[in-house]
Protein backbone atom coordinates (compact mmCIF):
# COMPACT_ATOMS: atom_id res chain seq x y z
CA UNK A 1 0.00 0.00 0.00
CA UNK A 2 3.14 2.62 0.37
CA UNK A 3 5.85 0.20 -1.15
CA UNK A 4 5.92 -2.05 1.59
CA UNK A 5 4.74 -5.80 0.85
CA UNK A 6 5.06 -8.94 1.91
CA UNK A 7 3.60 -10.26 5.57
CA UNK A 8 7.09 -10.24 7.25
CA UNK A 9 6.73 -8.21 10.70
CA UNK A 10 7.64 -4.52 9.62
CA UNK A 11 9.99 -2.14 11.72
CA UNK A 12 9.11 1.33 11.97
CA UNK A 13 11.01 4.08 13.51
CA UNK A 14 8.75 6.30 15.33
CA UNK A 15 8.46 10.08 14.42
CA UNK A 16 9.84 12.40 17.24
CA UNK A 17 10.42 15.88 16.92
CA UNK A 18 13.44 17.25 16.88
CA UNK A 19 15.26 13.80 16.76
CA UNK A 20 13.97 12.19 13.39
CA UNK A 21 15.63 14.28 10.78
CA UNK A 22 16.63 13.33 7.47
CA UNK A 23 19.85 12.17 8.88
CA UNK A 24 18.61 10.38 11.54
CA UNK A 25 15.89 8.35 9.90
CA UNK A 26 18.79 7.20 7.21
CA UNK A 27 20.99 6.35 9.25
CA UNK A 28 18.01 4.07 10.89
CA UNK A 29 17.30 2.61 7.51
CA UNK A 30 21.11 1.48 6.49
CA UNK A 31 20.42 -0.66 9.97
CA UNK A 32 17.39 -2.00 9.35
CA UNK A 33 14.69 0.47 10.04
CA UNK A 34 11.85 -0.76 6.82
CA UNK A 35 9.69 2.34 7.15
CA UNK A 36 10.37 6.12 8.21
CA UNK A 37 7.96 9.19 8.86
CA UNK A 38 9.15 12.56 9.19
CA UNK A 39 9.08 14.71 12.36
CA UNK A 40 5.29 15.69 12.39
CA UNK A 41 4.61 19.24 11.01
CA UNK A 42 1.38 21.22 11.54
CA UNK A 43 -0.77 21.63 8.24
CA UNK A 44 -0.57 25.51 8.72
CA UNK A 45 3.07 25.24 8.48
CA UNK A 46 3.17 23.31 5.07
CA UNK A 47 0.35 26.06 3.19
CA UNK A 48 2.61 28.77 4.40
CA UNK A 49 5.73 26.53 3.10
CA UNK A 50 8.29 27.83 5.99
CA UNK A 51 11.72 27.30 6.29
CA UNK A 52 11.07 25.20 9.05
CA UNK A 53 8.72 23.08 7.60
CA UNK A 54 10.98 22.87 4.76
CA UNK A 55 13.74 21.19 6.66
CA UNK A 56 10.85 18.86 8.88
CA UNK A 57 9.98 17.04 5.20
CA UNK A 58 13.50 17.09 3.53
CA UNK A 59 14.30 13.58 2.26
CA UNK A 60 16.77 11.39 0.26
CA UNK A 61 15.44 9.03 -2.21
CA UNK A 62 16.84 6.12 -0.19
CA UNK A 63 14.39 6.67 3.06
CA UNK A 64 11.46 5.22 0.73
CA UNK A 65 8.88 4.40 1.82
CA UNK A 66 8.36 7.32 3.89
CA UNK A 67 5.74 9.52 5.12
CA UNK A 68 4.46 12.56 6.08
CA UNK A 69 2.90 12.58 9.64
CA UNK A 70 0.91 15.96 9.89
CA UNK A 71 -1.04 17.16 13.11
CA UNK A 72 -4.01 19.43 13.12
CA UNK A 73 -7.83 19.57 14.42
CA UNK A 74 -9.61 21.54 11.42
CA UNK A 75 -10.47 19.06 8.75
CA UNK A 76 -10.87 21.46 5.81
CA UNK A 77 -7.21 23.26 6.37
CA UNK A 78 -5.62 19.72 6.88
CA UNK A 79 -7.20 18.39 3.39
CA UNK A 80 -5.63 21.35 1.66
CA UNK A 81 -2.12 20.37 3.45
CA UNK A 82 -2.16 17.02 1.76
CA UNK A 83 -3.00 18.87 -1.64
CA UNK A 84 0.39 20.84 -0.55
CA UNK A 85 2.63 18.58 0.60
CA UNK A 86 1.93 15.98 -2.19
CA UNK A 87 2.43 18.37 -4.32
CA UNK A 88 5.36 19.99 -2.69
CA UNK A 89 7.61 16.42 -1.97
CA UNK A 90 5.60 13.42 -3.11
CA UNK A 91 5.25 11.60 -0.19
CA UNK A 92 4.71 7.65 -0.18
CA UNK A 93 1.72 7.80 2.39
CA UNK A 94 0.48 10.69 4.87
CA UNK A 95 0.54 9.64 8.57
CA UNK A 96 -1.85 11.43 10.97
CA UNK A 97 -0.90 12.31 14.55
CA UNK A 98 -3.27 11.44 16.92
CA UNK A 99 -1.12 10.51 19.61
CA UNK A 100 1.00 13.21 21.08
CA UNK A 101 0.82 14.47 24.40
CA UNK A 102 3.06 17.26 24.34
CA UNK A 103 0.57 19.70 25.96
CA UNK A 104 1.23 22.83 23.27
CA UNK A 105 0.21 20.59 20.77
CA UNK A 106 -3.17 19.27 22.94
CA UNK A 107 -4.11 22.67 23.37
CA UNK A 108 -4.31 23.25 20.46
CA UNK A 109 -6.64 20.81 20.25
CA UNK A 110 -3.81 18.25 18.28
CA UNK A 111 -2.58 14.94 18.89
CA UNK A 112 -4.01 12.97 21.87
CA UNK A 113 -6.24 15.57 21.95
CA UNK A 114 -8.93 14.10 19.13
CA UNK A 115 -9.00 10.96 21.18
CA UNK A 116 -11.74 12.92 23.44
CA UNK A 117 -13.37 14.06 20.14
CA UNK A 118 -14.23 11.18 18.13
CA UNK A 119 -16.52 12.81 15.98
CA UNK A 120 -14.00 15.32 15.06
CA UNK A 121 -11.33 12.73 14.83
CA UNK A 122 -13.59 11.06 11.72
CA UNK A 123 -13.64 14.24 10.43
CA UNK A 124 -10.38 14.72 10.47
CA UNK A 125 -8.96 11.42 8.89
CA UNK A 126 -12.05 11.31 6.09
CA UNK A 127 -11.27 14.98 4.94
CA UNK A 128 -7.41 14.06 4.49
CA UNK A 129 -8.41 10.18 2.75
CA UNK A 130 -10.51 12.42 0.14
CA UNK A 131 -7.58 14.82 -0.09
CA UNK A 132 -4.91 11.97 -0.53
CA UNK A 133 -6.63 10.62 -3.51
CA UNK A 134 -5.35 6.93 -3.51
CA UNK A 135 -2.31 7.91 -1.46
CA UNK A 136 -2.61 5.80 1.58
CA UNK A 137 -2.84 7.45 4.50
CA UNK A 138 -1.88 5.87 8.30
CA UNK A 139 -2.20 7.02 11.50
CA UNK A 140 -1.14 7.02 15.08
CA UNK A 141 -3.09 6.92 18.23
CA UNK A 142 -2.45 6.52 21.83
CA UNK A 143 -5.11 4.08 23.77
CA UNK A 144 -7.08 6.92 25.15
CA UNK A 145 -6.81 10.13 26.88
CA UNK A 146 -6.32 8.72 30.31
CA UNK A 147 -6.88 5.63 32.52
CA UNK A 148 -10.78 6.16 32.23
CA UNK A 149 -11.21 6.64 28.97
CA UNK A 150 -8.87 3.79 27.36
CA UNK A 151 -11.18 3.77 23.35
CA UNK A 152 -8.53 2.78 21.28
CA UNK A 153 -10.70 -0.01 19.60
CA UNK A 154 -13.43 2.16 18.99
CA UNK A 155 -10.99 4.76 17.92
CA UNK A 156 -9.61 1.99 15.74
CA UNK A 157 -12.88 1.08 14.28
CA UNK A 158 -13.80 4.61 13.42
CA UNK A 159 -10.74 5.11 11.84
CA UNK A 160 -10.89 1.82 9.59
CA UNK A 161 -14.11 3.10 8.59
CA UNK A 162 -13.28 6.30 7.14
CA UNK A 163 -10.32 4.71 5.31
CA UNK A 164 -7.23 4.88 7.16
CA UNK A 165 -5.30 2.11 5.90
CA UNK A 166 -2.93 1.44 8.63
CA UNK A 167 -2.93 2.05 12.01
CA UNK A 168 0.41 2.48 14.91
CA UNK A 169 -1.20 2.28 18.53
CA UNK A 170 1.03 3.90 21.20
CA UNK A 171 0.25 1.63 24.30
CA UNK A 172 0.11 4.37 26.80
CA UNK A 173 -2.93 6.94 27.61
CA UNK A 174 -2.37 10.51 26.88
CA UNK A 175 -1.99 11.07 30.67
CA UNK A 176 0.58 8.50 30.89
CA UNK A 177 2.85 10.65 28.59
CA UNK A 178 5.92 8.68 28.71
CA UNK A 179 5.90 7.27 32.17
CA UNK A 180 4.95 3.94 33.64
CA UNK A 181 4.44 0.82 31.33
CA UNK A 182 3.00 0.23 27.95
CA UNK A 183 -0.49 -1.76 27.88
CA UNK A 184 -0.01 -4.73 25.15
CA UNK A 185 -2.98 -6.14 26.11
CA UNK A 186 -4.94 -3.14 24.60
CA UNK A 187 -2.67 -3.12 21.59
CA UNK A 188 -3.58 -6.90 21.04
CA UNK A 189 -7.55 -6.10 21.46
CA UNK A 190 -6.63 -3.29 18.78
CA UNK A 191 -4.90 -5.96 16.69
CA UNK A 192 -7.93 -8.57 16.55
CA UNK A 193 -10.95 -5.25 16.20
CA UNK A 194 -9.96 -4.44 13.14
CA UNK A 195 -9.02 -5.49 9.66
CA UNK A 196 -6.39 -2.93 8.59
CA UNK A 197 -2.65 -3.72 9.43
CA UNK A 198 -1.86 -2.72 13.57
CA UNK A 199 1.87 -1.79 14.38
CA UNK A 200 2.89 -1.67 17.81
CA UNK A 201 4.55 0.65 19.77
CA UNK A 202 5.74 1.40 23.61
CA UNK A 203 9.07 -0.38 25.39
CA UNK A 204 10.45 -1.91 22.44
CA UNK A 205 14.03 -1.82 24.11
CA UNK A 206 15.42 -5.45 22.83
CA UNK A 207 15.16 -8.25 20.31
CA UNK A 208 13.94 -10.19 22.82
CA UNK A 209 10.96 -7.97 23.39
CA UNK A 210 9.93 -7.32 20.41
CA UNK A 211 9.57 -11.05 19.48
CA UNK A 212 7.80 -12.04 22.67
CA UNK A 213 5.33 -8.49 21.72
CA UNK A 214 4.71 -9.69 17.78
CA UNK A 215 3.68 -13.03 19.28
CA UNK A 216 1.74 -11.72 22.02
CA UNK A 217 0.11 -9.13 19.53
CA UNK A 218 -0.15 -10.53 16.02
CA UNK A 219 0.51 -6.84 15.06
CA UNK A 220 2.30 -6.66 11.88
CA UNK A 221 5.02 -4.57 12.80
CA UNK A 222 7.06 -2.65 15.89
CA UNK A 223 7.22 1.05 15.90
CA UNK A 224 10.34 2.13 18.17
CA UNK A 225 11.23 5.16 19.56
CA UNK A 226 13.31 6.29 22.27
CA UNK A 227 15.00 2.71 22.64
CA UNK A 228 16.25 3.86 18.55
CA UNK A 229 17.66 7.51 20.24
CA UNK A 230 20.49 5.65 22.38
CA UNK A 231 20.66 2.49 20.29
CA UNK A 232 19.79 2.75 17.24
CA UNK A 233 21.45 -1.17 16.38
CA UNK A 234 17.64 -2.21 17.85
CA UNK A 235 16.75 -2.16 14.06
CA UNK A 236 19.51 -4.79 13.08
CA UNK A 237 19.26 -6.59 16.54
CA UNK A 238 15.26 -7.56 15.83
CA UNK A 239 15.64 -8.00 12.08
CA UNK A 240 18.52 -10.80 13.18
CA UNK A 241 16.37 -11.91 15.80
CA UNK A 242 13.08 -12.23 12.92
CA UNK A 243 15.34 -14.21 10.54
CA UNK A 244 16.65 -16.57 12.98
CA UNK A 245 20.33 -15.08 12.29
CA UNK A 246 22.97 -16.19 15.57
CA UNK A 247 26.21 -14.53 15.98
CA UNK A 248 24.90 -10.94 15.34
CA UNK A 249 27.71 -9.42 17.54
CA UNK A 250 27.16 -6.74 20.80
CA UNK A 251 28.06 -3.68 19.72
CA UNK A 252 31.59 -2.43 20.84
CA UNK A 253 32.40 0.80 22.23
CA UNK A 254 34.90 1.63 19.15
CA UNK A 255 31.59 0.65 17.28
CA UNK A 256 29.20 3.18 19.63
CA UNK A 257 31.79 6.28 18.53
CA UNK A 258 32.31 5.40 15.29
CA UNK A 259 28.49 5.96 14.61
CA UNK A 260 28.20 8.76 16.80
CA UNK A 261 31.19 10.70 14.92
CA UNK A 262 29.45 9.56 11.43
CA UNK A 263 25.81 10.71 13.04
CA UNK A 264 27.99 14.41 13.59
CA UNK A 265 29.51 14.47 10.06
CA UNK A 266 26.52 14.07 8.68
CA UNK A 267 24.80 16.38 10.52
CA UNK A 268 27.20 19.15 9.91
CA UNK A 269 26.90 18.36 6.18
CA UNK A 270 23.13 18.50 6.11
CA UNK A 271 23.87 21.91 8.32
CA UNK A 272 25.80 22.73 4.85
CA UNK A 273 28.80 23.06 6.90
CA UNK A 274 27.99 25.42 10.05
CA UNK A 275 29.81 23.04 12.36
CA UNK A 276 29.09 24.60 15.08
CA UNK A 277 25.42 25.12 15.01
CA UNK A 278 25.11 21.65 13.71
CA UNK A 279 27.12 20.33 16.89
CA UNK A 280 24.70 22.67 19.00
CA UNK A 281 21.94 20.79 17.60
CA UNK A 282 23.39 17.10 18.10
CA UNK A 283 24.07 17.79 21.53
CA UNK A 284 20.68 16.70 23.26
CA UNK A 285 21.16 13.06 21.10
CA UNK A 286 24.76 12.82 22.42
CA UNK A 287 23.31 12.70 25.74
CA UNK A 288 20.82 10.10 24.42
CA UNK A 289 24.32 8.61 23.24
CA UNK A 290 25.67 8.01 26.56
CA UNK A 291 23.27 5.86 28.06
CA UNK A 292 24.58 3.24 29.64
CA UNK A 293 28.30 4.03 29.06
CA UNK A 294 31.32 3.72 31.83
CA UNK A 295 31.07 7.44 32.85
CA UNK A 296 28.22 8.66 31.56
CA UNK A 297 28.01 11.68 33.46
CA UNK A 298 31.26 13.21 33.00
CA UNK A 299 30.93 12.23 29.39
CA UNK A 300 27.74 14.60 29.60
CA UNK A 301 29.29 17.32 30.89
CA UNK A 302 31.96 17.42 28.02
CA UNK A 303 29.59 16.87 25.58
CA UNK A 304 26.90 19.51 26.16
CA UNK A 305 29.46 21.69 25.31
CA UNK A 306 31.10 20.62 22.14
CA UNK A 307 31.48 22.44 19.50
CA UNK A 308 33.53 20.67 16.52
CA UNK A 309 33.77 17.34 15.35
CA UNK A 310 37.49 17.34 16.53
CA UNK A 311 36.28 18.07 19.86
CA UNK A 312 33.82 14.93 19.88
CA UNK A 313 37.00 13.13 18.74
CA UNK A 314 38.98 13.92 21.66
CA UNK A 315 36.25 13.24 24.16
CA UNK A 316 35.97 9.82 22.14
CA UNK A 317 39.37 9.31 22.77
CA UNK A 318 39.68 10.09 26.15
CA UNK A 319 37.15 7.81 26.84
CA UNK A 320 38.14 4.64 25.08
CA UNK A 321 41.57 5.53 26.41
CA UNK A 322 40.48 5.08 29.89
CA UNK A 323 39.50 1.52 29.49
CA UNK A 324 35.92 2.58 29.41
CA UNK A 325 33.13 -0.37 28.08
Amino acid sequence: MDGVTGHRPLLFLAPMAGVTNTVFRRLCKELGADVLTTEFVSAEGILHRNERTSRYLEFQPEERPLGVQLFGADPERLGEAVKAVVDWVAPDFIDLNFGCPVNKVVSRNGGSALLKDCPLLASVARSVVAAAKGLPVTAKIRIGWDSRSVNAMETARILEGEGISRLAVHGRTKEQGYSGAADWDVITSVVKAVKIPVIGNGDIDSAAVALERLRQSGAAGIMIGRAAMNHPWIFREIRAALNGEEGIGSVTLADKWAFIEDHCAKEIAWWKGQEAQAMKAMRARLMAYTRGLTGGARLRERLQRVETLSGLRQIASDHMGGNAS
